[in-house]
């Protein structure tokens, strides 16, 4: 009976002694080790093409649309004959005002000869000082009469001129809105056709008053060096990004009072014409470069019930400690993070289901950026801590 009683002491000494060893290790979590960088912060605004100059092609003159000699769609130059209007009246009109120029200034030629005949008698004492006067006026105005006779020809040879309508800059031509045979007039609100200018184009942004205000509270200190590369990039209606980058030509000084917007524009090269007057594009300025700023992968920031941004951290004793962030703004597949981390933490970025605050793990370094289909459960599961 005694040896029984010393045997269960004995063994359940021993399974008291194992039983700490037997406990579950600590869950192994991955983690990424914060580090301090420079990041230029950018801002992602939708705009539209606008070409670089454009010109709607109007009569100056009244008259039939005789001829047009170019195709619709092709490519210009400046001073390239597009439409040819009737021009014999405007020919006549020129005939008419040579005519008359001619007639003038024979006209004057007589009034010069007849002025310095009478100044001869007069020094002679045989004409009368009004005698003489009546010929000055005279002379005085043949010759104005000369001058407004060349003013006219000039106007006339003008609208001879203006019959042939030419490129008034180099570009493309869009479609001819009118055919052989149309009456067009002077100045008609109608168009003939129009040429714009589309290498290189214009994009015009709108940006809210409020981020520009944000943005300008970043200070002196976030202000973007002389270093820092101040390219725009385009990304097309597609969702591909524009081969050729662009830059800030500027800002219009006023906010839109129905919309609080304000208007920035940029200019891109288009050699290819693939950017068209009206598409829509994104563009991505670069606004700000902030230093020693750390970037958290997204996949291992959540949010709490609140809907405030967090993340956990394994501490010198491995312990998971739980930050409140102050988040920027994306940058690629990171958070541009201000507050709550800092170089050296270690973020937690998969294993997020199995931790809790202030509970053991044992921490492994990632050493290669997953892939997005293996990154992706984790980022998912990373919000159930967080009441999401």
């Amino acid at each position: 009976m005694r040896a029984s009683v010393l045997g269960a002491i004995t063994l359940a000494s021993s399974a008291s002694a194992q039983a700490p060893g037997g406990e579950a290790p600590p869950p192994a979590v991955t983690v990424v080790t914060m580090k301090a960088e420079n990041v230029t912060l950018t801002s992602a605004l939708p705009g539209r093409i606008i070409a670089s100059a454009e010109a709607e092609l109007r009569p100056q003159v009244n008259g039939i649309i005789v001829e047009r000699s170019f195709e619709d769609g092709s490519e210009v130059a400046e001073g390239d004959a597009l439409f040819r209007i009737d021009a014999r009246s405007y020919e006549a009109a020129v005939a008419q005002a040579e005519a008359s120029l001619a007639q003038a200034q024979v006209q004057a030629d007589d009034a010069r000869r007849e002025a310095d005949r009478i100044a001869a008698l007069r020094n002679r004492s045989v004409a009368s000082q009004q005698n003489e006067d009546s010929a000055i006026a005279a002379r005085d105005a043949a010759d104005a009469a000369v001058k407004a006779a060349e003013a006219a020809v000039e106007t006339a040879r003008i609208d001879l001129d203006r019959t042939t309508i030419r490129a008034p800059l180099d570009g493309v031509i869009g479609l001819a809105l009118v055919s052989e045979g149309t009456l067009v007039t002077s100045g008609q609100a109608t168009p003939l056709a129009v040429v714009r200018r589309i290498d290189p184009v214009q994009v015009d942004v709108t940006q809210s008053a409020a981020s520009i205000i944000r943005w300008q509270r970043q200070g002196a200190d976030a202000a973007l060096s002389s270093n820092t590369d101040p390219s725009v990039t385009l990304k097309l209606a597609d969702g591909t990004d524009y081969d050729h980058a662009g830059s800030l030509m500027g800002a219009e000084p006023h906010v839109d009072e129905t919309t609080g917007v304000v208007t920035l524009r940029m200019e891109f090269a288009n050699p290819d014409k693939l950017l068209l007057p009206g598409m829509y594009v994104l563009a991505e300025i670069p606004q700000a470069m902030l230093t020693d700023i750390v970037l958290a992968p997204q996949e291992g920031v959540s949010r709490d019930r609140r809907g405030r941004p967090i993340a956990y951290v394994v501490n010198d004793q491995n312990i998971v400690e739980e930050r409140m962030l102050d988040i920027v703004q994306d940058h690629g597949s990171n958070w541009v993070v201000r507050g709550g981390l800092a170089p050296g933490d270690r973020l937690i970025v998969e294993g997020l289901q199995r931790i809790a605050p202030g509970a053991p793990v044992t921490p492994e370094e990632r050493q290669d950026t997953p892939p997005a289909a293996e990154a992706q459960p984790d980022a998912a599961g990373g919000d159930a801590p967080a009441g999401n």
